[in-house]
C-alpha cells in the first residue's frame, strides 16, 4: 500500500509526504544456510516514511542593503523513517547428509521468556553493567539450540528449530537532513546557488547489524551503527550516519 501527499501548500513552500506499507514473504531470502523455510523475507521491512518540503523564504525590503543581504534565501528538509529489518537466527552449522551442503539448524523458542530485553534486563542478563546499544536486545534467554546439539554439532536426523524464520527484528532507524541556501541571480534563468547542507541534524544514532550466533558473548546485541553496517560508502553519506556537514556551490541554468 501507497499513499502520497504533494502540494504546493502556500507561496514558496511545497511539500511531499509518502508512506508504505509491504510485506514480503518467501522461502528463503538470501540466507542461503538455513534450511528452506516460509518466513519473512531478510528485506521485509513494514513500514517507511519519508516527508520533505522546500520554502523559498520571502524577500524582505527593496533597498540596496536588502537585496544584497535579505533575499534570495530558502530551506530544505527531509525526514525518513522506517520499522526494522528481520534477523535470521542462527543455530548450529551442520551437514545435510541427503545433499552434502551446510546449513544452519535455527534455534527452539523457549516458552515463558520474553523475546526482547530493555534496560536494566540487558544489564542483567549480559552481566556487563553497561545495558545494550541503543537500549535493547533479543533476548538469549528466549532461544536454546535443538535438543542434543552443542555449538559444533547436531545427532544425525536434527529437525530445525521451531523459532520461526525472521520473526525477530533489528533496530528501526529514522533521521532528518536539513539545508539553507540563497541563490546569487546572474542573467534571467543563470544563477549561482550556495548550500550549506547537515545530515543527521540531530545526530541521532540508528543501529544495524545484530549478532545472531547464537553462542556468542554478544548474540541478540546491535554490534555496529547503521551506516558502518552498509559498506560501500563512506558512513558520513549514508543512512546512519554521524552528523555531517558540507557546503555546496552549484551553476545553475
Amino acid at each position: 500500500m501507497q499513499l502520497q501527499f504533494r502540494r504546493r501548500l502556500s507561496r514558496g513552500l511545497t511539500a511531499l509526504a509518502s508512506y508504505t506499507w509491504s510485506h514480503c514473504i518467501d522461502y528463503g531470502s538470501q540466507n542461503y544456510t538455513f534450511g528452506y523455510q516460509r518466513g519473512n523475507c531478510d528485506f521485509d521491512v513494514r513500514h517507511n516514511f519519508s516527508t520533505a518540503f522546500s520554502y523559498g523564504v520571502p524577500n524582505v525590503g527593496h533597498n540596496n542593503f536588502a537585496n544584497a543581504v535579505l533575499h534570495h534565501w530558502g530551506l530544505d528538509d527531509r525526514f525518513t523513517a522506517r520499522s526494522a529489518f528481520p534477523v535470521t537466527l542462527n543455530g548450529t552449522e551442520v551437514v545435510d547428509p541427503l545433499t552434502g551442503n551446510y546449513f544452519h539448524t535455527g534455534l527452539d523458542l523457549n516458552l515463558g521468556q520474553p523475546v526482547y530485553i530493555y534496560g536494566s534486563q540487558c544489564a542483567a542478563v549480559y552481566n556487563n553493567g553497561l545495558g545494550c546499544p541503543g537500549g535493547r536486545a533479543i533476548n538469549p534467554n528466549a532461544f536454546s539450540l535443538p535438543p542434543g546439539c552443542t555449538s559444533f554439532s547436531c545427532p544425525p536426523g536434527t529437525l530445525p528449530g521451531n523459532a520461526p524464520r525472521n520473526f525477530v527484528r533489528g533496530f528501526g532507524a529514522w533521521q532528518m537532513d536539513f539545508a539553507v541556501r540563497r541563490e546569487f541571480p546572474i542573467h534571467e534563468n543563470l544563477k549561482l546557488q550556495f548550500r550549506a547542507e547537515a545530515f543527521n541534524i540531530f545526530n541521532h544514532p540508528n543501529f544495524g547489524i545484530i549478532d545472531s550466533n547464537y553462542g556468542d558473548p554478544t548474540f541478540g546485541q546491535a554490534t555496529a551503527t547503521l551506516a558502518s553496517s552498509l559498506g560501500v560508502l563512506s558512513p558520513l553519506y549514508q543512512m546512519g550516519g554521524p552528523r555531517s556537514m558540507q557546503f555546496a556551490l552549484k551553476l545553475v541554468f
